[in-house]
């Protein structure tokens, strides 16, 4: 979707869906998306230079919903059940409101 199509601008019959300034922001996105580490998102241009080799911190935090899932997977395949097509649904026992 175009970016001034999300910001609400209406396309008027024979107007453009995609104006100019949409495919600049899009051509910039997506340079922005070419740069960026798919596991950290980190940009690529300044995670791997080395002189940043010692420019990062890491903090080692536990996601119990993904400890949950991975439990039940391990038992899972302890049990000698196939991973083949698994899927796990999460579900938080207790509804916040």
């Amino acid at each position: 979707m175009p970016r001034s199509v999300f910001l609400g601008r209406i396309v008027a019959p024979g107007d453009p869906l995609w104006t100019e300034e949409d495919r600049a922001w899009a051509l910039a996105l997506a340079e922005v998306e070419a740069d960026t580490c798919p596991d950290c998102g980190q940009a690529w241009s300044e995670s791997t230079d080395q002189k940043n080799e010692f420019e990062y911190r890491a903090e080692l935090i536990m996601c119990h919903a993904c400890a949950t899932s991975a439990k039940a997977v391990r038992a899972h395949q302890d049990g000698k059940g196939s991973t083949d097509g698994l899927h796990v649904h999460l579900e938080h026992r207790t509804k916040r409101r």
